[in-house]
């Protein structure tokens, strides 16, 4: 693209430079939400794994060793251990990456909720899933996926929101000159007045 077309597109010369990260700082309220998912289905998955690997379970044994109501082995005890200390990963950066991870992750336990679900009759299973893990994996999913998209994907986000104000900075410009332009105006209007109270206030000579 030349010089005069970038000159002549600045709305598309913002979104191609976009970094959602910039406008999301740590502190912000979104933030503390992705972060705060991520680090309780973190825990959750954390002593999940913890407690199977302390009843030494085979690596991939598919007999009925339940850990806290959800049949396991090593195999899915080590598994959950990864993923758990990976969403505390996310939780210790917050902002657009543990959202998306939030997200991503989301989404893979639902997918392996349905490939465990079709895998329970089979004699290949080996992360010894039962009804009560594939139901687990669809809940788990569900809940990192709402952390993940919590005030990031809507067709209703406010005009304050980071994610909105990315995808839209055209508009976002221009309600920033309205805003100025409004606060101008009332500059004025409030010297005027001042103005027209001091003249009326003013000795006649």
């Amino acid at each position: 693209m030349s010089d005069s077309e970038t000159r002549s597109h600045p709305a598309r010369r913002q979104r191609r430079g976009v970094m959602l990260d910039e406008h999301l700082p740590v502190d912000h309220r979104l933030s503390r939400v992705y972060r705060v998912g991520a680090g309780l289905i973190g825990l959750v998955l954390l002593v999940f794994g913890i407690l199977g690997l302390i009843d030494r379970i085979g690596v991939f044994d598919t007999g009925s060793h339940t850990t806290a109501g959800l049949n396991t082995n090593g195999a899915l005890s080590v598994l959950s251990i990864g993923v758990g200390a990976l969403l505390f990963v996310g939780m210790l950066i917050g902002k657009n990456f543990a959202s998306t991870l939030n997200m991503i992750l989301g989404v893979l336990f639902i997918l392996s909720g349905f490939v465990n679900l079709a895998l329970l009759d089979s004699s290949f299973n080996p992360l010894a899933f039962r009804i009560q893990n594939v139901l687990f994996s669809f809940v788990v999913g569900l809940m990192l996926m709402f952390f993940g998209m919590y005030g990031r994907v809507s067709g209703g986000l406010p005009h304050d929101n980071p994610y909105w104000r990315a995808r839209h900075p055209t508009q976002v410009e221009d309600e920033q000159r309205g805003r100025a332009a409004a606060g101008q105006r009332a500059v004025h209007a409030h010297r005027a007045v001042t103005s027209h109270r001091q003249g009326a206030h003013r000795p006649a000579g």
